[in-house]
């Protein structure tokens, strides 16, 4: 196991590139099963989750040759279906959360899907009910090993239907559509997820041949086609990157410019952090974060305390809350944290509140941060990284803290961010590897 050790204290500047959106790639490579014409994709993250369903994806028969620096073209014209049965699919599939998508495509152009129970982060109940219910709708028959936690659909004939998706899972989404795609018929997705990631994903498969309409909205139709081809495909910047960076800044009170942000489609991914007082600064497609002494939360309109809570999208992404969070600490005033999606994912703030951080834990959804206004820094300890958002929140709150931090566990944030030691080193951090 290796860790960081981070001195903190240090002001930052200069410019940072965000990497390729790893929510979207697990979507992106998982669809590549859908045809055996070669699909090349561009923008791909170098980060641990990528790597590992890149592997599955090559070990299931998909020929897989790097072009470049993140650039790959995948070849799934052979797939070895007996491999789902096999232990080591089980394994492999069994240690990352995207493994799930490959059921979808597997199923649509196959007759039958696989997925392990999938790891991930262990930041509460990650039900698959969505993802099932979804092909069931759509003919297939779905069995469950709870002995060997080994899922199991299949169908000689997917058929189109309507379907109201019982909560608007991006994963479950994204899932059903890629089964739909060569289902017969018509099929209706109502309340279905509309990410960015989402989009991209339809856009994609529709220059691949496949007939969606309603992109970028909860109601989809897809009608289904017999085979797809082949295609080209560039992800888009990691929005919640493109969050930690800007909370960094803020944290660090670091002069710093974020390039090639895909700024259109971050929502409202920018203005949340303004109503926690940082001047985010749109230069064309990059943000720039100015040095800034001190930033004041806003409150609403009627005077009341700010509550920044997530919702599905268009609403504001789970996954930065643990960033707004742990860079309302230096804030002036106070703001109320609401995890509406993940029972565990607040957990650990105990760590931040051990460095001298003025946060009550409400409940497992709701915390309340109390900001020092920089009268008051951080100080560093040892932690250990539960899950990727909260270990760069960490990261984040040792870079501004006085003295030394360990965190252990880097392996989590490997998971989510690329090369960030090298990265942040670049403009003033020292983060040392420690093996």
């Amino acid at each position: 196991m290796s860790s960081f050790r981070i001195e903190g204290g240090r002001r930052l500047k200069g410019e940072l590139i965000p990497q390729g959106a790893k929510n979207e790639a697990l979507q992106i490579l998982c669809a590549v099963l859908l045809t055996s014409e070669p699909v090349t994709i561009h923008n791909v993250p170098d980060i641990v989750d990528v790597n590992k369903l890149i592997d599955l994806l090559r070990a299931m028969g998909v020929h897989v040759e790097k072009l470049g620096p993140g650039s790959f073209r995948f070849t799934a014209r052979t797939v070895n279906l007996e491999f789902f049965l096999d232990p080591e699919y089980k394994r492999m599939g069994g240690s990352l959360r995207g493994s799930v998508m490959v059921a979808g495509p597997a199923l649509a152009r196959f007759g039958r899907g696989y997925i392990p129970s999938p790891g991930g982060d262990k930041i509460g109940r990650r039900r698959m009910d969505t993802h099932f219910i979804g092909f069931e709708r759509l003919g297939a028959e779905i069995k469950y090993d709870a002995k060997e936690g080994f899922y199991r659909a299949e169908a000689k004939q997917l058929k189109g239907c309507y379907m109201l998706l019982d909560e608007a899972s991006v994963t479950g989404t994204a899932n059903i559509v890629m089964a739909a795609v060569l289902a017969e018929g018509r099929t209706t997705i109502f309340n279905a997820a509309c990410e960015p990631y989402l989009q991209q994903l339809c856009n994609m498969l529709v220059r691949m041949g496949a007939r969606i309409s309603g992109i970028g909205s909860n109601l989809l139709h897809i009608d289904g086609v017999k085979e797809l081809g082949g295609t080209e495909h560039r992800m888009l910047p990691d929005m919640i990157e493109i969050g930690s960076f800007i909370g960094l800044a803020a944290m660090t009170r670091s002069e710093i410019t974020i390039k090639d942000t895909g700024y259109d489609h971050l929502g409202m991914i920018p203005d949340v952090f303004r109503k926690l007082g940082i001047a985010v600064v749109r230069n064309g497609d990059d943000i720039h974060v100015p040095q800034q002494e001190h930033y004041t939360i806003t409150k609403f309109i009627d005077g009341s305390q700010m509550i920044v809570a997530d919702a599905p999208w268009p609403g504001f992404t789970p996954d930065l809350l643990s960033i707004v969070l742990v860079t309302a600490i230096q804030a002036k005033g106070s703001v109320l944290i609401h995890q509406k999606m993940f029972e565990s994912r607040l957990f650990f703030v105990d760590k931040l509140i051990e460095m001298g951080a003025q946060i009550t834990l409400c409940d497992p959804h709701r915390a309340l941060v109390i900001g020092h206004d920089f009268g008051m820094s951080l100080r560093g300890i040892r932690m250990t990284s539960p899950d990727i958002r909260a270990g760069v929140s960490l990261l984040i709150a040792a870079l501004s803290a006085d003295g030394v931090s360990t965190i252990d566990n880097i392996e989590q944030i490997r998971r989510g961010y690329q090369d960030i030691e090298g990265r942040l080193n670049a403009i003033g951090a020292r983060i040392t590897l420690v093996d």
